[in-house]
């Protein structure tokens, strides 16, 4: 590969973090808009995250097993067809509106992302000169972030329509009005995901055609490995309490994630009485906070031990999660604001510490680590349910237990000096 292939094959790979973060971050613009389209309860509206991170959950070793055969490049392409379907049946599902079509509209896409995120994060690092690895994945994952900041943006221009009728205007419609207006609210979303389907193919198509190095991967494993089953070496890899709690870690952490961003407009609107359009305004305000949390976060790293950092930022969320509960208008959505920030290095720093010293079982420990990333699809339906049951203000205290295990695992930690950060999402 001639130094120039090279840097349009770390570009191709770096526009993938980008994609990802895209359809990852327009949940919390679907979960509102969906419940308000298909007639859904809180509970209901949060499967939109259900069926995200139940993917993420499900795919990450198949995907494994299928690059270790078919290689990065193969796996790669496969992730951005899946992808792109997905995409596209976003528009069959809004033509009918039928909320279970969207959910598998949406399984699709992340099957596809969780095959791109399984292959991205590994695969630029060994891009390159080994010494710059680590400034190669900070650069690919701060399109990730760029990603995290306009899609909330795009979203709430795109597909809310800002008019949300309340109970005595549904009342006071004809059954055909108020399929009309229903259904104009779900085609919102078929020209923006169409739109990304076309965006994921282009990309796909210029991967196919352009050559990518061929990364040769040492295989570590000693003999008494290689004779053991899949299934035994994850429970050999799971008696390991530093991964075994990392694991559970990931699942508090994407989960009170998914839950903080997911239903952020729909607490807006209730704690602070906003409207639709500019609740995505104040969510597009807490995208950047976390983008900005993720780039000042690694650099303090460079001076304070990043597991200081990430034991006192879940002590800050917890403290901000108990202000959004108990204030009321525009200052618990500032709180949330806050809780976006100090959560957003997280995630590459709970992975970080999770796979330490795991030496040749690295990539099978990475994978299960990726795997606790189906605490997204299983904390906001929690905090659905108890919004159904009280109100949206209440379920923001399911987040503090999440923040909770994440201060006990970080205090667990509280020896290593050392943490590079070797993935985000």
């Amino acid at each position: 590969m001639t130094k120039n292939n090279n840097l349009y094959a770390i570009a191709l790979i770096t526009s993938l973090f980008f994609l990802w973060g895209v359809a990852l971050n327009l949940n919390p613009i679907l979960i509102p808009h969906l419940k308000k389209a298909c007639e859904l309860t809180d509970l209901q509206s949060s499967l939109v995250d259900s069926a995200s991170y139940l993917a993420y959950f499900i795919l990450p070793i198949p995907a494994a097993l299928f690059m270790k055969r078919y290689g990065y490049k193969g796996g790669i392409l496969l992730g951005l067809i899946l992808f792109a379907c997905g995409a596209f049946l976003f528009f069959p599902a809004a033509a009918v509106r039928n909320f279970a079509f969207f959910l598998s509209a949406l399984f699709v896409l992340f099957s596809g992302a969780a095959f791109l995120e399984t292959a991205a994060n590994p695969y630029i690092t060994v891009l390159g000169d080994p010494a710059t690895a680590t400034r190669r994945i900070n650069f690919s994952q701060s399109f990730n972030g760029l990603a995290a900041t306009l899609a909330p943006l795009i979203g709430g221009v795109f597909i809310l329509s800002g008019k949300t009728l309340s109970p005595a205007q549904k009342a006071g419609m004809t059954p055909d009005q108020l399929n009309v207006y229903l259904n104009k609210e779900a085609s919102s979303v078929q020209v923006p995901y169409l739109v990304i389907g076309l965006v994921v193919l282009t990309v796909a198509i210029l991967i196919f055609r352009k050559p990518l190095p061929e990364i040769i991967e040492e295989d570590m494993e000693t003999a008494e490995d290689e004779k053991r089953s899949l299934i035994q070496k994850i429970l050999i890899l799971l008696s390991k309490k530093q991964l075994r709690t990392g694991i559970i870690a990931q699942f508090f952490y994407v989960g009170a994630q998914a839950g903080v961003l997911g239903f952020f407009i729909r607490f807006s609107e209730r704690a602070a009485g906003m409207e639709e359009k500019t609740a995505a305004a104040f969510l597009t305000a807490a995208a950047v906070g976390f983008m900005v949390g993720r780039f000042s976060g690694t650099y303090v790293m460079k001076f304070i031990n990043p597991v200081k950092i990430l034991a006192t930022y879940s002590l800050i969320n917890v403290f901000l999660l108990l202000l959004a509960v108990t204030l009321d208008a525009k200052f618990s959505v500032f709180a949330l604001i806050g809780v976006a920030f100090f959560m957003s290095i997280m995630f590459p720093t709970i992975f970080s510490l999770s796979i330490r010293g795991l030496g040749s079982k690295t990539k099978l420990g990475s994978s299960l680590v990726i795997m606790g990333i189906v605490g997204g699809a299983i904390i906001p339906p929690i905090m659905g349910k108890v919004s159904d049951l009280s109100n949206i203000q209440y379920a923001y205290l399911v987040p503090i237990v999440c923040f909770l295990f994440i201060f006990y695992f970080a205090y667990r930690n509280l020896k290593v000096k050392k943490v590079e950060m070797v993935a985000a999402h």
